[in-house]
């Protein structure tokens, strides 16, 4: 095995244990901090294959600024020590079956897919491209999308305080 398959291995192998492990834990810091370490994963992923632009997106959007807001969604509107209710077995096992037909629709998909190598040089990343077209609010501008999104995050964030509010009222 070559460093480039063993790396590959290592970070596929870290992003999907600690997948398993934020979607099977009971406790709903430890399943966000599990998220975390997957969110890491996945930008030294991009990283590693010279994704650098990617990678700092993946890191600054979704690790610092994703996972820090549900972290302090967490701390403010329930307690700490919280845990899930156990899930049913009938229900895990539903979900197992589901999980294995989703990922055998993947490779099935994916190896049917016939890639062909292409002799064409990559294209240098031009930086003024990319920081025109991330604050341009035109035709293939992202100002306007990540301003409405925004605005859904901030009222959904509300909107959970609110209702955590209301229910330790009672």
């Amino acid at each position: 095995m070559e460093l480039n398959e063993i790396m590959f291995v290592i970070f596929g192998a870290v992003i999907v244990f600690f997948s398993i492990l934020t979607v099977t834990s009971r406790r709903i810091l430890r399943a966000a901090t599990f998220l975390l370490f997957v969110l890491v994963a996945t930008a030294g992923l991009y990283f590693w294959l010279n994704y650098e632009f990617m990678a700092a997106v993946q890191v600054t959007l979704y690790a610092g600024g994703i996972v820090v807001l549900i972290i302090f969604s967490i701390l403010l509107t329930s307690n700490i020590n919280d845990r899930f209710e156990k899930v049913a077995g009938r229900k895990v096992i539903f979900s197992a079956l589901a999980a294995i037909a989703g990922a055998i629709l993947c490779i099935t998909t994916i190896l049917q897919q016939e890639f062909q190598a292409t002799e064409a040089l990559a294209r240098e990343v031009n930086m003024n491209v990319i920081g025109r077209s991330l604050m341009n609010y035109g035709e293939n501008g992202f100002v306007l999308p990540f301003e409405v999104i925004s605005v859904l995050l901030l009222a959904a964030m509300i909107s959970a305080i609110v209702i955590a509010k209301k229910s330790k009222s009672k």
